[in-house]
């Protein structure tokens, strides 16, 4: 009768080594694998966020773009200021080139003149937008000779404030003006923008 073979303990050794030795190969793959994955991480460059993706402006930038802004208005605003004054200045010594000679002659005439004058009919006034005039408040006096000869006119203007009192008072003429003809000097108010004044025909007369 046969018996069945039974390991000896070299035989259990063997494969007891043999196990072992399939089981390391086991994990040697997975340690391989995971190691490998665990190496491609560490290696991979970092990409760095796209400019273009963020909305915002960083802190400094937007400090400096503040004050290059509030410097660009204030020169802005200065040269505005400046041409403003410029005109100003410019609009006012033509008027006074072209009218300061009447002006003395216009108030002469008037000093001895008693109410209104004889003349009123005559003149009328139209406001100048003080966007020609570089803020000055000036007033086009129309003097029209409606008579059949040649005469030289005298006119006062008046400058109210809201409770009606005269704060101002400007004189303009015209000499020798012919039969049917006319003429527009101005007169420019030297008060300040505020309060607001509106210019009055006071007098006129012909002479």
């Amino acid at each position: 009768m046969s018996r069945r073979a039974t390991p000896g303990r070299g035989g259990s050794r063997h494969i007891a080594a043999l196990l072992a030795a399939i089981a390391c190969g086991s994990l040697l793959v997975s340690c391989s694998s995971d190691s490998d994955n665990d190496s491609g991480a560490a290696s991979a460059t970092p990409t760095p966020p796209n400019a273009s993706d963020f909305t915002g402006t960083p802190p400094s930038a937007i400090a400096s773009a503040a004050s290059s802004i509030i410097e660009s208005a204030s020169g802005r605003a200065s040269s505005a200021a400046a041409s403003v004054s410029a005109r100003a200045s410019e609009f006012a010594a033509s008027v006074n080139a072209d009218t300061e000679r009447a002006a003395a002659t216009a108030q002469k005439q008037l000093k001895d003149v008693k109410g209104a004058g004889n003349a009123t009919a005559d003149v009328s006034m139209t406001g100048l937008p003080t966007g020609e005039t570089g803020g000055l408040r000036a007033v086009v006096v129309t003097i029209t000779n409606n008579t059949g000869q040649k005469a030289s006119y005298a006119v006062q203007v008046d400058f109210k404030n809201p409770d009606g009192k005269v704060v101002e008072t400007r004189y303009v003429g015209k000499e020798n003006l012919e039969p049917g003809k006319r003429a527009q000097p101005v007169v420019v108010s030297r008060q300040p923008a505020e309060p607001q004044l509106t210019p009055v025909l006071a007098k006129a007369q012909r002479y």
